[in-house]
């Protein structure tokens, strides 16, 4: 086929609807396929292949630079890498990459010795297919069978399976269309699981009888209000399975038995809006985690005899942000941040003053509880990392508070942490709010301005981007760049109000925030203006839409992976997947006028205006029900007939994946390979 020597430019088709008096136009509507989830329709095919043949254009001179980009990365992979193992009742259990695999192997063998066991192969799985991942994996409570959930398309609509680990074979139970975990029954004849309706959302919670058909399902639960969400899980202490429904904003939890999921569920207690909690429970008392009185949450107890009337156990902080707690037999885990540092506390049943913070050698890092799926234990699994010191695995043993290293992530092609400098900077946003940003650059980085600097953010849904550790990230800090993640406000780093302030009505703090440490790094001479590159995926895509309306002359390259553009007609279209879930984070401007004025002020799509742009590298996923691919496709079509400059502007949809991009340790890394493939070029440094 020739190759084009112009991008393609989309069809206009009139259409346009009113809405509070308002009406909107949206000639590049007939890029969402009417016959959405399915899409078919030849036009729509045509015009995504057409900007995937002006991608692969572009980007083939530069082909070499993409390979020694890929090759650096994957030389800083280990191929032939294992876990640590992990003790769960008499087996010990970790996954392998074998030398040149995409995907893992799962083994096991036994605590007192023997040969290992394959539980499950992905590479075997993943044969033949443009795409593979692994959902749901939950060994039965007797070790005999595994059940475990596979999505081959990126359409996230796994299908459930049986292995008997005894025999290696596969069984008749088969179940597609699941959306959760799947738990057991205590006596490893049934599992729990929940079911995606048509429209994407998992509204159920059903038990299935090994060796019955999935239609006689029994259903123990169903939620009626389309924007809750149903999820399963299990206790710590397994006594009994958790059946959670909520939006972004408010849960409910209602708990069965273990060994008798049909019995009358428990109601933890009824839904209050805005209301979140969740809960574990050890001999008879439950511990609440919840925010009905702090926003940065607070520790309840109850009897499950009671499960309504809670006590404090420990009071909500200004200071501290309880993000989780973890019962263990003996004691439990409070995990949180204070002043955006992760924290994880070791707390005595029968004594709450007594504390015992892990500590941690780094100014700024990341760390958390790993698995432990064991109820009684003395040593706990962790993970850290930072910027700049590569993901380790410690035990921690609970009664001497020591910390011992199993494993430190292996660099193959050498790396020296020596040889870079992390630091914590606080940049002043326009309105005094002192927004935290992590940033990462080599030995000798001089701050005069004249080095490039990339910034990467997400800012929604109360997500904190952790500082952790790249090995995709090394290779433009090692071409001189500076590499910062900007903390902003719509994740919840600095706490829960951190997350308030950037969405609904505050959502633009999201938008200035990013502008604002781009700034304040500028005056900072980290860079200057025009060598500062961006990215963000899904939200964070939002963002990079909104970025480029607001600011386009700040940005030498950006690149918005799979991005939420399309905000005002997502929120109006209730019948999308993710829609009416979303009115709590966004607004629903389909009751709410100024919901609607809000969103339509800064939707990015919405907002493209006759001026000059940088540069862009845009994705898009087929398959993806998060961020559906019209929505990259639309905003591209509209910035290529609304926008006065000649700056390169590529659209990639991946044909056979959806929300992540392709699947497999090594065809991801391609990805990242050709996101800075994009950068270093526009940036003029595609010769380095």
């Amino acid at each position: 086929m020739t190759e084009p020597t112009q991008p393609p430019i989309a069809d206009q088709r009139p259409h346009s609807f009113e809405r509070h008096g308002v009406t909107i136009s949206d000639p590049w509507h007939w890029l969402k396929d009417q016959s959405y989830p399915k899409v078919d329709d030849a036009d729509v095919i045509a015009y995504l292949e057409s900007e995937n043949r002006w991608f692969e254009t572009n980007m083939k001179p530069h082909a070499a630079l993409t390979d020694t980009l890929f090759q650096e990365m994957k030389g800083r992979i280990k191929e032939d890498d294992a876990s640590v193992p992990q003790k769960d009742g008499d087996w010990l259990y970790w996954v392998e990459f074998e030398a040149g695999a995409q995907y893992k192997k799962w083994y096991r063998k036994p605590v007192a010795g023997g040969d290992k066991v394959l539980l499950l192969d992905e590479t075997e799985l993943a044969k033949d297919k443009d795409y593979f991942r692994l959902g749901a994996f939950s060994i039965s409570p007797d070790g005999k069978l595994l059940a475990f959930a596979v999505d081959d398309n990126g359409s996230e609509r796994f299908e459930a399976r049986v292995k008997d680990l005894t025999t290696g074979a596969m069984l008749a139970d088969v179940i597609p269309g699941t959306l959760s975990s799947l738990v057991w029954r205590a006596d490893s004849g049934a599992f729990v699981y929940g079911l995606a309706n048509e429209n994407w959302r998992t509204d159920n919670a059903r038990l299935h009888v090994i060796g019955t058909p999935a239609d006689s399902d029994v259903e123990l639960y169903h939620e009626d209000d389309e924007g809750f969400r149903v999820n399963v899980a299990l206790t710590s202490s397994e006594k009994y399975i958790v059946i959670g429904t909520g939006d972004n904003e408010t849960s409910e939890i209602r708990l069965v038995p273990a060994d008798n999921p049909q019995a009358t569920p428990i109601l933890v207690s009824p839904r209050k809006k805005g209301r979140e909690y969740d809960v574990e429970e050890r001999d008879g008392t439950l511990f609440i985690h919840t925010n009905d009185d702090h926003i940065n949450f607070r520790l309840a107890t109850a009897s499950i005899d009671a499960p309504g009337e809670w006590k404090t156990l420990i009071a909500g902080s200004d200071a501290f942000y309880m993000t989780d707690m973890t019962a263990f037999k003996d004691f439990y885990v409070i995990e949180g941040r204070r002043e955006g540092l992760d924290q994880i506390e070791i707390r005595d049943y029968a004594d709450v003053s007594q504390r015992a913070p892990i500590t941690f050698p780094e100014a700024s890092y990341s760390a958390s509880l790993a698995n432990n799926p064991e109820w009684d234990v003395k040593t706990l699994r962790l993970t850290y990392e930072s910027m700049v010191t590569p993901d380790t695995v410690y035990d921690y043993d609970v009664a001497s508070r020591a910390l011992s290293v199993l494993k430190v992530q292996e660099i193959p092609s050498g790396y020296n942490a020596a040889d870079y400098v992390t630091e914590r900077v606080m940049i002043t946003a326009r309105d005094g709010t002192q927004v935290p940003v992590s940033v990462i650059y080599k030995n000798g980085f001089v701050k005069d301005g004249s080095a490039p600097l990339h910034l990467y953010a997400y800012g929604a849904y109360g997500y904190a981007i952790p500082p952790n550790f790249s090995v995709t990230r090394l290779s433009l800090v090692d071409r001189g760049f500076a590499y910062a993640i900007a903390h902003i406000r719509g994740g919840d780093d600095l706490g829960r109000q951190w997350y308030l302030d950037g969405k609904l009505t505050k959502r633009t703090n999201t938008f200035n925030d990013f502008v604002d440490v781009a700034r304040g790094l500028i005056d900072k001479g980290y860079t200057a203006k025009g060598k500062v590159t961006a990215s963000g995926g899904s939200a964070g895509g939002e963002l990079m839409g909104a970025i480029v309306n607001s600011d386009p002359d700040l940005w030498g390259a950006i690149v918005a992976h799979v991005p939420f553009v399309d905000v005002l007609n997502t929120m109006l279209d209730e019948s999308l997947p993710l829609t009416p879930g979303e009115w709590p984070e966004w607004g629903n401007p389909i009751t709410d006028k100024a919901a609607f004025d809000l969103i339509r002020s800064y939707s990015p799509y919405d907002n493209v205006s006759a001026q000059a742009y940088p540069p862009m590298l845009v994705t898009a996923g087929l398959n993806d029900p998060r961020v559906t691919y019209w929505e990259p496709a639309k905003w591209v079509a509209k910035l290529r007939t609304v926008k006065t400059d000649d700056s390169m502007l590529l659209l990639k949809t991946n044909m056979g994946a959806g929300h992540g991009g392709k699947s497999g340790r090594f065809d991801s890394l391609k990805e990242t390979a050709e996101e800075f493939t994009f950068i270093l070029w526009q940036m003029d440094m595609a010769g380095k």
